[in-house]
């Protein structure tokens, strides 16, 4: 049977306005071997690389439908991870924006991402209280941590010592070994949440944030690798510090807090950030104020010692001399504070509230510090180190958003700019290009609603103190403000003849006016502006809601806050129908195009369609999951959309009732959504601050038809640890691309079997035959190289053991042809982890293991033995260059310079305690 009524398609093809996400850190990003011009914000679903120089996109790495939650940058300057608030982790290659790896692990939000210092490793903490750490090079999970209570706040890395820190809000900080995958140290010492930590000056000082107004440094004191003799001197360094800790003996690691940095900013701390030199920290709260502390090296910090003991000796004799104090006091001790280590910068009062920060320390001593705010603003600062503390504004993005989010937008008649209106600006945009091309500022008045006028060159605007702003467009300009309503006007839009418009608003009235040309008294010239001229007034014995007039100029609709709508006549004003049935205000209605039907949408949640001729409910749709808060017929059709606060936008058939097709709008609630002429394009605004375009397409839509990811794996999801393997708790999840990746193993499997059973020369099924494979061996080869590296485990989790075993029988063949030995290993010990005890006990199966066995050692000693000798050889070739050159590599000479250095600091540190104990 054929399709009774064909839908086109609307997809997204645009989202604007928005420069930098308010839930989303900011990353510096190296492009073209250039450092510290680019920073990479979230925004919604998309990650944007700016180009602080030129304030322009330099990049945009884009989504799909789900919001950037996190973004980290590898420090080799080729990746970018990026997290979002599904739990997914996308690995993308800066070049060509192409997907490098998938990563599907956590249940909820990603909240925090970091590399390690080869790029190598990613560490990621989520609202599912679990740390995953990946490996980018393998394409696979390597161990999931679990251990907190509560929300991960911050996950990083010890690379020297091969550990990982979390924070989070159960208030513990808890210290990770990954060879082990175990916590082997907890750190209590926090009364609240932990909000952000960060790791200072060579991973020797760790600092925590908190609720209250101090920065707690904890100092690290490994003991694994110290002898015996010199445990005691660096515990007597310890007590002498803090004399209220608690020394641990039998922990590797000793932590112990060293002092605490008073904040100025107000608040809980919101983000710690550092340099990659661990040199500088920044730190900001709920407000404005950006404070920035510089940890000195080792031969900075004792002169500041130095001069603090001097002063301090100098003042104690002048004490002793005086008589104030006891000419027998013991002399000022040597030994280095908190306050000799570091030193406050200049702190940076911005404009609006601080939501991220990240910092880059150049060659020559200059800090820069890229900061987002609440305000959609993107900023870098700098600051000289050398010369000075004071802290300069290099740039400032603003220009290509709104900073307030917007509250109504508006299409042109020709489909060639939108309109959009917020607290600070009202913007004209360029639709093709998505650009800004005109901005103008609003005075803080509040719009609610905005149209066009006819001929597109002006705009009205409605606004919450019952003004209407008469805009010229082209010349950016406020040309009149009128005052329209008492109290809040709810809506402005054009009557169907053009020659004029009508308001709604909440000091119970509608208003008409019409549209005339009057001289402008601005300027000298003759020329005549456009103005209001008040017509009529409709009185209402309730504050207006919603007002739409009928295309056919013969009805005007007003809703009313009583959740009734009333129709009159247009011409004379009379009563001619009231729709009731709605348990809530009606927040928005429209007329069809040949003024039959009228649709309402409401604060209850539903949107019915009403019959003009006689006022009966044609359908009560329940449209949404929140508030219905906007509604526009599509022109010449009975097709129309609707926007909630759920964030959805939606498209229904008035006569068929059905919902055509649901658009991922927001992640918040939508505010407007305006249809253009011949519902060729259709727009949206919403609370996370996005301007969304969508562009109808000429795909046929088939109603019924969902795509497996809407309808999601909710019930399938797997975290736990796998059933009779109390150890083996898997660091990814179950996904729809692990189940496809099990279905097209165990479909290769029987298709094997059954060319294996009709003999060897019979021709190859066709999907063996798509493959170009020619024998069952290369068939599976083939099916398992395309699964995913990260899905692989999953897979083989989700295969029955009937299928497992078939593998186990044809891996020894595959071993012996040596083709991706590493895959076919890994595929084998997976296998024998997760069915160990049925493979050993199914008696025709061990002849398999014992080939599996031999044959497997036997590649993996091959592939030892390559990468030794690949090693060996790069080792050969770099001394023959060191010889040829008469000079050492740049890496192995700062890997001596640093152990120097490290050599002297332990001889100081072990003199220190001596000197106090004597």
């Amino acid at each position: 049977m054929g399709l009774t009524k064909q839908y086109l398609r609307y997809a997204p093809s645009g989202t604007f306005n928005v420069i930098s996400s308010a839930d989303c850190n900011s990353s510096h990003v190296t492009l073209n071997g250039v450092s510290g011009r680019y920073i990479a914000v979230g925004a919604c679903e998309h990650v944007i690389i700016w180009d602080m120089r030129l304030g322009e996109k330099a990049q945009v790495i884009p989504g799909e439908n789900v919001v950037v939650s996190q973004i980290a940058a590898s420090p080799t300057g080729n990746h970018m991870a990026v997290g979002y608030v599904d739990g997914n982790i996308n690995v993308f290659e800066l070049i060509n924006n192409e997907i490098v790896c998938v990563f599907a692990g956590h249940k909820s939000a990603v909240t925090c991402l970091q590399y390690d210092e080869q790029g190598h490793r990613i560490i990621s903490g989520s609202k599912d209280t679990e740390v995953i750490l990946w490996d980018v090079v393998s394409e696979t999970g390597v161990a999931r941590f679990s251990g907190h209570k509560g929300v991960i706040t911050s996950a990083i890395f010890i690379n020297g010592r091969n550990c990982i820190i979390s924070s989070s809000k159960d208030t513990f900080i808890k210290f990770w070994d990954i060879e082990t995958k175990h916590c082997f140290k907890t750190l209590g010492g926090h009364q609240m949440e932990v909000w952000s930590v960060a790791l200072l000056k060579e991973e020797r000082y760790l600092v925590t944030g908190s609720m209250d107004q101090e920065l707690r440094v904890w100092k690290l004191n490994w003991t694994d690798k110290i002898k015996e003799e010199d445990k005691l001197t660096q515990q007597l360094e310890i007590v002498k510090l803090e004399d209220t800790d608690n020394t641990e003996n039998t922990s590797v690691l000793q932590c112990h807090q060293v002092g605490t940095l008073i904040r100025g900013g107000r608040g809980r701390v919101v983000g710690l950030s550092t340099d990659p030199g661990q040199s500088v920290l920044a730190c900001h709260g709920t407000d404005s104020l950006l404070e920035l502390f510089a940890f000195c090296s080792d031969e900075e910090a004792k002169v500041r010692m130095n001069k603090r003991v001097k002063k301090q000796r100098k003042k104690l004799s002048k004490q002793k001399e005086s008589g104030d104090v006891d000419p027998e006091t013991i002399d000022v001790s040597e030994i280095l504070t908190l306050s000799d280590e570091v030193r406050r910068l200049s702190s940076v009062k911005l404009s609006a509230k601080i939501k991220s920060s990240c910092l880059l320390m150049g060659t020559t001593g200059e800090l820069r510090v890229g900061v987002t705010l609440a305000t959609n603003t993107v900023e870098l600062h700098s600051l000289n180190m050398a010369e000075g503390n004071e802290v300069k504004c290099l740039k400032q993005i603003t220009q290509p958003g709104h900073q307030r989010e917007p509250r109504c937008i508006a299409m042109s008649s020709d489909n060639l700019a939108l309109l959009s209106a917020s607290v600070d600006s009202i913007k004209l945009w360029n639709r093709s290009s998505q650009t800004c091309v005109r901005s103008v500022a609003t005075g803080g008045a509040r719009p609610t609603s905005a149209c066009f006028a006819p001929g597109d060159r002006h705009a009205l605007v409605a606004c919450a103190d019952g003004a209407v702003l008469l805009l010229d467009a082209a010349a950016a300009r406020v040309l009149e403000t009128v005052p329209a309503h008492e109290r809040d006007c709810c809506v402005v839009a054009l009557t169907p003849d053009m020659r004029g418009c009508y308001t709604g608003g909440g000091d119970k009235t509608v208003k008409l006016w019409q549209f005339e040309l009057i001289p402008d008294t601005t300027s000298d010239s003759k020329a005549k502006v456009l103005s209001l001229l008040h017509t009529r007034t409709l009185e209402l014995e309730d504050a207006v809601t919603a007002v739409s007039v009928s295309p056919n100029n013969k009805f005007i609709a007003v809703a009313l806050l009583d959740s009734t709508v009333k129709i009159f006549f247009l011409d004379t004003f009379k009563f001619y129908l009231s729709l009731y049935g709605h348990k809530l205000p009606v927040q928005c209605l429209d007329f069809s195009y040949d003024s039959c039907l009228v649709a309402t949408g409401s604060a209850d949640r539903n949107v019915k369609v009403w019959g003009v001729d006689f006022g009966d409910c044609h359908k009560s749709i329940f449209a949404h999951n929140d508030s219905v808060t906007a509604l526009r017929f599509v022109p010449s059709t009975h097709y129309f959309f609707t926007g909630s606060k759920d964030g959805k936008v939606k498209q229904w058939d008035a006569d068929t009732y059905d919902n055509i097709i649901t658009l991922n709008g927001h992640a918040g609630a939508c505010a407007d959504v305006c249809v253009g002429a011949g519902g060729l394009h259709a727009a949206s605004c919403g609370a996370d601050g996005a301007l969304r375009l969508y562009a109808r397409t000429d795909e046929p839509l088939v109603l019924g038809d969902r795509d497996d990811d809407e309808e999601g794996l909710a019930t399938g999801e797997r975290h736990a640890p796998v059933p009779g393997l109390p150890g083996l708790v898997m660091p990814t999840k179950k996904t729809i691309g692990a189940e496809k990746a099990a279905d097209s193993l165990v479909e290769c499997l029987s298709l094997c079997a059954e060319h294996d059973a009709n003999g060897p020369g019979a021709p190859p099924p066709a999907l063996m035959a798509a493959y170009g494979c020619t024998t069952s061996e290369d068939f599976l080869l083939e099916t398992v190289k395309r699964i995913r590296s990260s899905e692989l485990e999953e897979a083989l989790l989700l295969l029955p053991f009937s299928a497992a075993c078939a593998v186990v029988r044809a891996l020894p063949a595959l071993l012996e042809r040596g083709d991706q030995a590493e895959l076919l290993c890994r595929l084998a010990l997976f296998l024998l982890r997760v069915h160990r005890a049925p493979l050993l006990a199914h008696r025709a199966l061990r002849k398999h293991l014992i080939q599996i066995q031999a044959k497997a050692t036997l590649r993996l000693t091959e592939l030892r033995d390559m990468v030794g000798f690949n090693a060996h050889a790069l080792q050969w070739l770099r001394r023959e260059q060191e010889a040829a050159q008469g000079e050492q590599l740049f890496r192995e000479a700062a890997g001596v310079r640093t152990r120097r250095e490290r050599r002297a600091r332990t001889r100081r540190a072990l003199k220190r305690p001596v000197v106090s104990v004597v």
